[in-house]
């Protein structure tokens, strides 16, 4: 059973780079506060207490007190914290900030998290662009001309529609094909053969991709 259980949106707040209005724009969309290890920090700092705190607790440092009963230990060292707390999160959206930015090797593993837990429909926000898994379809009502880009974490195909330089027939693949820098012509919808599509569109565009990754079908998990 999961650690938290939400029927609406859950903010997931992690210990890395925080943008000054990404919490609050967070919760404006997923009121429910979970932080993940050290993004108990930034819940402290700013005044909120997160309903769960998940995590190995190695970073958590003074926070800790703050929260008591709230701490939730995951003792072992093969995830990483973003993935103990996103697989013990059942909600059916997840809004995760403070994971992008500051070390790559911290954003990387993020993104591997999201391929990793394709049953969870989770939205990393950064500083210039959102982040998801490509659910197996999706429609986004983007704006002409913003820009929108298609990352593989592994060989996937994905039929698109709505991007200045369609997609179709193409084998993806991290080490051979990339889909970076496109453009959506307005309305853009995707169809992905696997759970191994990454989407990146402009922050500006989260209420479009809220909206389109709430109403898409699902992948099982792994």
């Amino acid at each position: 059973m999961a650690i938290v259980q939400s029927d609406g949106a859950v903010t997931l707040l992690g210990g890395g780079a925080l943008g000054a209005g990404d919490l609050a724009l967070a919760l404006s969309r997923a009121p429910v506060l979970v932080a993940a290890d050290g993004g108990a920090r930034h819940a402290a700092a700013a005044g909120h207490t997160p309903r769960a705190v998940i995590g190995d607790m190695d970073s958590i440092g003074s926070a800790a007190p703050l929260f008591g009963g709230r701490l939730h230990p995951i003792a072992e060292q093969d995830s990483t914290d973003f993935d103990k707390a996103l697989r013990n999160i059942d909600a059916p959206l997840v809004l995760a900030a403070g994971f992008t930015g500051g070390r790559l090797d911290h954003e990387l593993a993020a993104f591997h998290v999201l391929a990793a837990r394709p049953d969870r429909r989770c939205v990393l926000i950064g500083a210039e662009s959102v982040v998801f898994l490509c659910p197996p379809e999706i429609t986004l009502d983007l704006s002409a001309g913003e820009p929108f880009s298609l990352f593989p974490m592994g060989e996937v195909g994905c039929i698109s529609r709505g991007l200045r330089w369609p997609t179709a027939g193409i084998a993806f693949s991290p080490a051979v094909r990339i889909g970076t820098s496109n453009e959506a012509e307005g309305q853009v919808e995707l169809s992905c053969d696997a759970p191994l599509m990454l989407a990146i569109a402009p922050r500006a565009a989260l209420d479009a991709v809220i909206a389109g990754v709430g109403r898409a079908p699902g992948w099982p998990g792994r």
